[in-house]
């Protein structure tokens, strides 16, 4: 089915032309704290300089599908693993780009433990970087990644008050104590395990016991979960206030 035909009297030229870009804070938990995805650029602007991931939409794309091949072009993820993606925002700054004006889409993709990424063909190199290290200021990152960054860690440390994501940083079976090490992780305060216990599974449909055990682990056999059917939390957990956690 074609478009809708443009008036007669249109002329495109009388508009500023500018780019859509998407870019893509992938969020993992690798040795117990939160990894973000960054790319090293191999060409202008910003050569050598870090970056989230991400590319111009083609003309054949939304932004969604845009933000999909650029997860699998630039860091081979998301061919096999199960990915949550979501839209975080859009980010128009007309100086945000110094090459022409250009609106970027950012998307946040939640991944269990993620492998070393491969580097695409406009990225020198692909690595994880320790959020903290990061939001800190210790990596400097090119364009406005560092306020796109911020907002999605934000973004992810809110949402896992009032929705069930936490367990897509997880493997497909995991224990409650797991699913506790996300939260403590990712909002920088311990959590008792008991009082999350009872929290967890007064939430129908967040988690459901599975008849299996994982083998070659030492200890105690803990009871073993896998995510359920529901995606929000009601009632909502509740975080320390900013700042009280770690």
């Amino acid at each position: 089915m074609s478009g809708p035909i443009a008036p007669e009297n249109y002329d495109p030229s009388a508009y500023p032309p500018f780019a859509v870009t998407v870019d893509i804070v992938i969020a993992t938990l690798r040795g117990g704290r939160m990894h973000v995805l960054l790319v090293e650029r191999g060409a202008d602007p910003y050569q050598g300089a870090w970056a989230l991931p991400g590319g111009f939409v083609e003309p054949d794309e939304d932004a969604d599908t845009a933000a999909k091949r650029e997860l699998i072009e630039e860091t081979g993820i998301g061919r096999s693993t199960p990915v949550h993606l979501e839209q975080l925002r859009t980010y128009s700054d007309p100086g945000r780009d110094p090459r022409m004006r250009v609106v970027s889409v950012a998307y946040v993709a939640l991944a269990p433990d993620l492998p070393d990424p491969v580097a695409g063909s406009d990225a020198a190199v692909a690595r994880w970087w320790a959020v903290d290290d990061v939001v800190d200021g210790e990596i400097g990152l090119a364009f406005d990644h560092a306020r796109i960054l911020s907002d999605a860690v934000e973004r992810i440390r809110a949402k896992l008050e009032y929705a069930t994501v936490a367990t897509s940083f997880l493997p497909r079976v995991f224990t409650l104590g797991e699913l506790r090490a996300v939260y403590t992780e990712v909002w920088g305060e311990a959590l008792d395990l008991q009082n999350f216990r009872r929290k967890v599974l007064a939430v129908p449909g967040f988690v459901e016991p599975v008849d299996e055990v994982r083998t070659g682990v030492p200890g105690p056999r803990a009871q073993l979960y896998r995510a359920g059917d529901a995606t929000e939390i009601v009632p909502p957990f509740r975080r320390a206030p900013h700042g009280e956690g770690r």
